[in-house]
Order: C-alpha cells, then sequence, then structure tokens
C-alpha cells in the first residue's frame, strides 16, 4: 500500500455498553487537535448494551467530512461481527484484532494484513476489577492505534488531563492502558502503518460540537426561557443541555433565582401545549422531539396554526415509521412537518446541515414563529445531532435583537377604538397580536374553531375562506424571510443536483468527483420552506436535477413538486434510507444507473 498522509478511513467494530465511547472519542479528539480535518460517525444500537455497535473515523486533508465506505483499517473488537467486520475492508488494508484468542482460520484474507494484540490478556493481568478490564481493553485499543496511526502522544496527555486531571485513579488507569497497547505494537510491530498522521493547521478556527449542542446553544442565544418535553432519542440531549446552559447564563444577577422555566411533560401532546401557551403568553417557548413526537402533536400544532399562535419544535429525525430504528438517521419526517395536522396547515420548515447552522438557525426560528404567529420546524437529524463534526467557530452578532413581531402596546392599544385579533393590517397577511393583561382592549378570544376576521366565532363559508386564504398568503410571504438556498454554479454544467441537511458534505465530495469525471453539476441545497424564489429559478434554469434526500418515498421531490411549477420528469430522486448517514458513493452509485443518459448529455 502506498504511504498515505492524513488521508484514510478506520472502522472501530465493538459491543454496546463497554466503554468504546471514550476511547473512539479519544482517538477523534485528539486526531482534531493535531489539525488534521476529521470526521467520526457513531453507529450504534438502540439497546442498553450487548449488540454490536461501530465508529468510524475519516481523516482528509481536503476536508471531505462524509462517511466514507472503503476502509484501511477495520478496528475488530467484536467476535459475533467478526465476518461482516472483516469482509469490509478493501483489499491491502489491515485488520486490527484481540489476539487472546485464536482467528477462526476461515476468516482470514491473503489480502489483508492482520495485526494481533492480546488486549484482554494484556488487561487482565494489569488490572484487578472485572469492569475496569472491559473498559480498559477499548483503552487499550487506543494505545496500540496511537503507534499505528502515529497520533501525537503529548495531545493525548493533555486530553486526559483534562478529562481526569482531577480524578488521579482513572487518569492513571487509562495512561497505564494506553501504555500496554503501544508497547506491545512497538515491540512487535512497524510502525506507523503506510497511511498515518502527520500535524497540520487545518483546524485552528474550528470546533468539534454535536448539533444537538448547537442546537441548545442556539436556543439561549435566541431568547428562549421556556422549554418543555417528552424524552425521545435523538432529541433528548437537545435538552440536557439546554438546562446546562441556562442554569449557567439564566439566572438573576441579583438574586441568582432562575429566570426560565423546564419543562418535563407527561407526554409529547402535553409538551407542545404547554410551549403553545407559554408563547401564547409571550414567552420564546420550543419543544424538542422525533418522528413519533411529531406525530403526536399534530392536533395542536394545528390550533396554533389556525389561532396563530407562535412555536417553535425542534425535530431531530431517525428512522420511521413507528418505532422504526431509533438510533439511525434520515430525512422522513419533512412531509409530515410541513403539512402537520389535520385540514389544510402549511408550516414553516429550516433545514441545517451542520451543527453551526443549528446555532443560527434556532434564533431564525424564534424570529420567524413570533413574526408569522405560526408553528416553524427545525428539521435536524440524528446524525448532525448526536455525531461530533468539525465546524467553524460559532459567531454571534452581538447586535442581534429579537424580532418579536406585531405586539401591540399598552399605549398602542389605548389609542384604538377596537382591536381585532385577526384583522390583518393592510398590505400584509399579518394581523397584530397582544399579549395578556398589557391593556382590557387588547383581550380577544383564542380561537381554535371556525372564526372570521374579527375573531367571532362562524360557519359562513366566505368568512372562513376569507381567514384560510389569508393564512395561506401569510405562509408564502414567509418566503421572503426565511434562509435563502445556497446555489453554486460550476462551468460546463448541464443538469443540477439539489439536497437538504445533513445530505450536504457528501453531495458536495460527489460534485467534486463528477467534475473530475468531465461531468459538472450546479448545486443548489435548500435551506428551508416555504420555497424562495431562486429554488423555482433553479429548477427552470436545468433540463432536470437530481435531488438527494434520506427517505424512501422522494419526500423533498413530493415537496417542489407540490409547491412550485416544476414538471415531474424534471426530478430524478436519488434516495437513501438504510439509516447511516450519507456517502459520496451512495450518490455516485445512483448516478452511474443512468450513465448512457449523462454521456450523451456530457457528449
Amino acid at each position: 500500500m502506498r504511504s498515505r498522509i492524513n488521508d484514510f478511513a478506520i472502522k472501530l467494530a465493538n459491543v454496546n455498553g463497554t466503554g468504546s465511547a471514550s476511547a473512539n472519542s479519544l482517538i477523534m479528539q485528539a486526531i482534531f487537535r493535531m489539525g488534521v480535518p476529521v470526521s467520526g460517525k457513531n453507529l450504534f444500537p438502540s439497546n442498553i448494551q450487548g449488540l454490536p455497535t461501530w465508529y468510524e473515523i475519516r481523516v482528509n486533508p481536503k476536508g471531505y467530512t462524509a462517511r466514507a465506505l472503503d476502509y484501511d483499517l477495520m478496528v475488530a473488537m467484536n467476535a459475533q461481527t467478526y465476518a461482516r467486520d472483516i469482509k469490509e475492508v478493501r483489499t491491502g488494508s489491515y485488520v486490527l484484532y484481540d489476539s487472546s484468542w485464536p482467528l477462526d482460520d476461515d476468516l482470514h484474507r491473503d489480502d489483508v494484513t492482520f495485526i494481533g494484540v492480546p488486549l484482554a490478556r494484556l488487561c487482565n493481568e494489569n488490572f484487578k476489577e472485572s469492569r475496569e478490564r472491559i473498559l480498559m481493553k477499548n483503552i487499550a485499543t487506543a494505545g496500540a492505534l496511537i503507534e499505528l496511526l502515529n497520533i501525537d502522544a503529548d495531545v493525548v496527555s493533555q486530553l486526559l488531563e483534562e478529562k481526569y486531571g482531577k480524578k488521579k485513579g482513572m487518569r492513571e488507569s487509562n495512561v497505564k492502558a494506553l501504555k500496554l497497547g503501544g508497547d506491545y505494537i512497538r515491540e512487535n510491530y512497524a510502525f506507523p502503518l503506510p497511511f498515518h498522521l502527520e500535524k497540520m493547521n487545518g483546524n485552528e478556527d474550528k470546533i468539534l460540537i454535536d448539533g444537538n449542542t448547537a442546537t441548545a446553544l442556539g436556543c439561549i442565544y435566541g431568547g428562549a426561557t421556556v422549554a418543555a418535553w417528552y424524552p425521545i432519542t435523538p432529541a433528548t440531549s437537545v435538552m440536557d443541555n439546554f438546562k446546562a446552559f441556562a442554569d449557567k447564563y439564566r439566572k438573576d444577577p441579583e438574586t441568582g433565582a432562575s429566570n426560565y422555566m423546564f419543562l418535563q411533560a407527561e407526554d409529547e401532546l402535553a409538551a407542545i401545549g404547554m410551549v403553545i401557551g407559554a408563547s401564547w403568553n409571550g414567552a420564546r417557548a420550543f419543544t424538542s422531539t422525533a418522528g413519533p413526537g411529531v406525530s403526536l402533536m399534530n392536533e395542536l400544532l394545528g390550533l396554533a396554526y389556525y389561532a396563530e399562535i407562535p412555536a417553535v419544535i425542534i425535530d431531530v429525525q431517525r428512522v420511521g415509521p413507528s418505532t422504526g430504528m431509533p438510533t439511525r438517521t434520515q430525512q422522513g419526517d419533512i412531509l409530515i412537518c410541513a403539512y402537520a395536522s389535520h385540514g389544510d396547515t402549511k408550516h414553516i420548515l429550516l433545514f441545517p446541515s451542520s451543527p453551526a447552522e443549528c446555532f443560527e438557525m434556532a434564533p431564525k426560528c424564534f424570529d420567524l414563529s413570533e413574526r408569522f404567529q405560526t408553528p416553524v420546524f427545525l428539521l435536524s437529524d440524528l446524525d448532525i445531532g448526536m455525531n461530533d463534526w468539525v465546524t467553524p467557530k460559532l459567531k454571534w452578532d452581538d447586535a442581534y435583537v429579537p424580532d418579536r413581531g406585531k405586539v401591540l402596546t399598552a399605549e398602542q392599544l389605548e389609542k384604538m377604538n377596537k382591536f381585532f385579533r385577526y384583522l390583518p393590517e393592510e398590505g400584509t397577511a399579518i394581523p397584530a397580536r397582544t399579549l395578556p393583561g398589557v391593556h382590557s382592549k387588547g383581550a380577544f378570544f383564542t380561537r381554535g374553531s371556525g372564526h372570521n376576521k374579527f375573531g367571532g366565532y362562524t360557519e359562513v363559508p366566505d368568512e372562513y375562506q376569507e381567514v384560510m386564504d389569508r393564512l395561506l398568503l401569510k405562509h408564502k410571504e414567509a418566503a421572503l424571510y426565511v434562509p435563502a438556498p445556497v446555489i453554486e454554479k460550476r462551468a460546463g454544467a448541464k443538469i443540477g443536483m439539489i439536497t437538504i441537511g445533513g445530505c450536504d458534505p457528501a453531495v458536495r465530495e460527489a460534485l467534486d468527483i463528477l467534475e473530475e469525471m468531465g461531468r459538472p453539476m450546479d448545486y443548489m441545497r435548500i435551506k428551508a420552506f416555504p420555497f424562495t424564489a431562486e429554488v423555482e429559478v433553479f429548477l427552470a434554469d436545468h433540463d432536470y436535477c437530481y435531488v438527494v434526500e434520506q427517505n424512501r418515498d422522494a419526500q423533498l421531490c413530493s415537496l417542489l413538486t407540490l409547491e412550485t411549477p416544476v414538471p415531474k420528469d424534471k426530478i430524478r430522486p436519488i434516495l437513501v434510507y438504510s439509516g447511516f448517514p450519507l456517502s459520496a458513493k451512495n450518490v455516485l452509485d445512483a448516478i452511474a444507473v443512468n450513465v448512457e443518459e449523462l454521456n450523451a448529455i456530457y457528449s
């Protein structure tokens, strides 16, 4: 194998519940601290322990961070998946395994180099407690990888000091285990491997963060003071982090009293009801959930839409339907969120592509929700939410002023003859709202039943339709305020490629490869619904467009054909819905099916 610096992929196969996450995190963070572009994907089961779990690390000097499906090194630590794991590595690659027990003859491959390290035996001989032996086996594995991959030992030492500086016993155990694995490699194998690491200057302006943490921080910066939720994978850590941030930053400076409300509801129905109630009272309130929670919230989302009450919903999407696979990623909630509830409803959706955009878009959700007095969804997913991403340092504009929309003050109400809650001002589809207790003239009946523009109950067809038509106009007006799509043109492009959210890294990598092959394509990443004018222009400008998304039923394609004039035959879906993060190879394999058509277009 030729020497490759900072350009390889490894996969670590283990058993859930054995402490492998700590070792994986140590390796990932050490590579990041060395300045090397890196990404980590945690592919874990939904039970507590016992099932197989994998962690994939990719380093790439160009900064490609999408999942790689060709592995240079497999760290096979789970005997139950040996056959599957060893089969996955490419010819000329390496397999690191625990040689405390012999490897079955039928698992050997002549085109792969096996590196046996007696990890269990080493830990059994050097640690007394059975649980400690299990945990330290993973750290000893990390010690072997440090030598094989040329990971900076000083960086590792610093990380251990930061984590265990006040826990002397834990630090000593980790150092001991790392030395066991490292010493064995130094004494028995040539190192480092042909592919390995060298320090770079690539991460000075970047941080390592997951999307759920970034979302929670964005909610804090966006002014959220009320959070109501019911625990659900993979959204729970949004609320865990929000509470931690709120405990630190939502305190009265004089009394020390908390000035936020954090409520764990009995179910998702109660959670969205609490959010709607708090928002109606003037708070910036939100909930975090996943697809099953959105399903349960549908009726009250319709109430918020029709009664025109702000609400922010963070949907960290996972695999469905039903319980599906709670710890796998997907983009299967697009349509249910766009049209949530019975009857005619349309909601505002934002699609972040990274933790950095989760942070940026969370405040935007509150601004849009209050300006348009309606529910707004932030559609993240498990890959963005729970995996660590290398992102630019989060930036905040201290001049930011929240957009609270049309909220009448006591002085404004005093000057009015009469206030009508659902009567819009001329030139806009948005009515003014009032907050409880501001002024007696601002009192109104909040109706989820048929009402006219004056707020009175009605079953008169024309009066009902007038309000419904205005709600549709209000939704269309939101297209002027949601984030515009990212559009990138490439010289010689004849067709386009469209995607959303966390597909972005894989699609960008695929586009670069296609351009090298003489098949350049224009790119558009949609960031919001309702679609902005740029989306329709992009669709119209191309003979056809590939649309890449992670669901079975082409939900983004459906939304595009429902909400724009684009003919269906101009959209070619590329659908990947296995539950694992997207790879450039997934995109390229799908396009290869139409290679004859592509050749004709670019001939």
